[in-house]
């Protein structure tokens, strides 16, 4: 079966299937036992005993890489870096350019397969990845959208252009100065303006009298 096309896109699915479970949930090894025996087979199927040494280095630190960027460094740079080498590693281990697409797009599926398996609840994941996974919540008591809800707040207040806005400008509200846009319009500096709605970050002004929204 390993000596297919079919044979080398489920081997090498099924083992970065593995493998990823076993970076982003508790499988206690299992994971990572059925992950390198699996990988293991593809690259001796394919590879000379040199060869399947540097080749397994290889494919080894790119899995480092993708662990330490989810646990330590969290910024994606490293976790691409490491999926690079994975991707360069099944590639090289290939007989041909057939073999190398067929690997590629096994570790692809078997990767994203896995990233799925976070969103179901009742597994016990690790903790890290929390931007991956989408459980790190961005709530007030974090301190994450403490910048927007004190923008809400200014919604019905007035202020002055510090700049032209045309349409995005700075104004001053309260003695604080904020970034600002207009709904298309260019008003002057030093026109009273009032802010009508907030989106965000983003504070829409108009000019005070105004009638448009």
């Amino acid at each position: 079966m390993i000596e297919s096309v079919l044979g080398v896109f489920v081997i090498t699915g099924v083992a970065m299937f593995f493998f990823f479970a076993e970076i982003l949930i508790r499988l206690r090894g299992l994971g990572a036992l059925i992950g390198v025996i699996t990988i293991g087979l593809y690259f001796s199927s394919f590879l000379s005993t040199a060869d399947l040494i540097l080749v397994g280095l290889g494919f080894a630190l790119g899995l480092a890489l993708i662990i330490a960027d989810g646990k330590f460094v969290n910024d994606g740079i490293l976790g691409v870096i490491g999926f690079l080498v994975v991707l360069f590693s099944v590639a090289f281990a290939a007989p041909d350019g057939i073999y190398a697409t067929y690997s590629i797009a096994g570790v692809i599926l078997g990767a994203l397969s896995s990233l799925i398996l976070i969103r179901i609840d009742a597994l016990p994941k690790r903790a890290m990845w929390g931007k991956l996974a989408l459980k790190e919540q961005l709530t007030s008591e974090k301190g994450y959208n403490s910048l927007n809800e004190s923008y809400k707040e200014l919604v019905g207040k007035t202020g002055v252009t510090e700049s032209i806005l045309r349409p995005t400008g700075t104004v001053k509200i309260d003695e604080q100065r904020y970034s600002a846009v207009s709904n298309g319009q260019y008003i002057e500096p030093g026109q009273h303006v009032k802010v009508v709605a907030v989106d965000g970050t983003k504070i829409l002004v108009e000019k005070e009298g105004s009638s448009e929204v």
